[in-house]
């Protein structure tokens, strides 16, 4: 006669629960060695901050450590100083951010899907994308000065806009590729037996599908713009000065004004650091797009 033995339920139970145990020293130092790194990199803007809101006196006594005696003379230097016009920075670093944002999504989107979905022009652009991307921007700087000085947009924000999409467009084109490829194409071909267009299968279906990617692209390329230094400092002069050229103008003949200077940094970083923040979901799931194939 054959016996058959039910499994041993409690058995696996008490096994899973050592095995459980076993993996929580693993985590938590897992958990240290990312927080220490964390830290680490965190070090020149915490120390910013610091020196922020420290007086001047201090500054040069003691560089690095806590503050004695805080005060936020530095952040009124900055906001209402005569000279140092940070809200027109702000303003202007924000208007080159979006205007870029704006315009590679709108030259990005239908580009990529007529590269990826269409076949136009084969899979050389996006390598060639890729090959652009890896260049230095510094590459490209003496073009544009020349290419922008002829045409008059010298010291604008439009010239700015349209140097930070070439520099950002390629990244673009490549993220968005990754993503659309993971968008089944049997549901724009459902679209298109229902009728749908060219144009209306992309805003209509692909769009909505490809939304996650399309934010993070947007959060990285407002983040770059955002944080341009190179060609803001070629490209412009006092019109269309951002906030990361701006804090320069506390490098005086005098001296240089170092709590002045840290907390423009520290203000001009928080912008882009609270839209990272809030929009951290979908930077996750479109930077993995296109990582994992079932």
């Amino acid at each position: 006669m054959t016996t058959i033995t039910e499994p041993d339920t409690h058995h696996d139970a008490l096994a899973s629960v050592r095995r459980s145990r076993d993996r929580r020293p693993s985590r938590w130092l897992f958990t240290l060695l990312i927080g220490a790194i964390a830290i680490a990199i965190n070090i020149p803007l915490l120390n910013a901050i610091l020196v922020s809101m420290k007086p001047d006196g201090e500054i040069a006594r003691n560089p690095i450590g806590l503050p004695q005696n805080a005060t936020l003379d530095h952040y009124a230097n900055v906001l209402y100083a005569s000279g140092y016009d940070f809200p027109k920075f702000f303003v202007n670093s924000a208007a080159i951010a979006i205007g870029t944002v704006i315009l590679v999504l709108v030259i990005a989107v239908p580009a990529t899907y007529a590269i990826v979905r269409l076949g136009f022009g084969g899979r050389w652009i996006i390598d060639s994308a890729s090959g652009l991307r890896l260049l230095p921007a510094i590459f490209f700087v003496v073009p544009f000065f020349i290419l922008f000085s002829n045409l008059g947009l010298q010291d604008s924000i439009p010239g700015l806009i349209l140097a930070n999409t070439f520099l950002n467009l390629p990244l673009a084109i490549i993220l968005l590729a990754a993503g659309l490829r993971d968008i089944p194409t049997e549901v724009e071909e459902a679209g298109s037996v229902d009728g749908a267009g060219i144009f209306r299968t992309l805003y209509s279906i692909v769009l909505p599908m490809l939304a996650s990617t399309v934010v993070a692209v947007a959060v990285l390329v407002f983040i770059f713009s955002w944080n341009d230094y190179l060609f803001a400092l070629v490209l412009s002069s006092s019109n269309a000065t951002p906030v990361t050229l701006g804090a320069s103008n506390f490098v005086t003949s005098t001296g240089i004004r170092w709590g002045d200077i840290s907390a423009a940094s520290f203000l001009s970083t928080l912008p882009p650091l609270l839209f990272a923040v809030f929009a951290q979901r979908y930077l996750v799931s479109g930077l993995s797009a296109g990582a994992v194939k079932g």
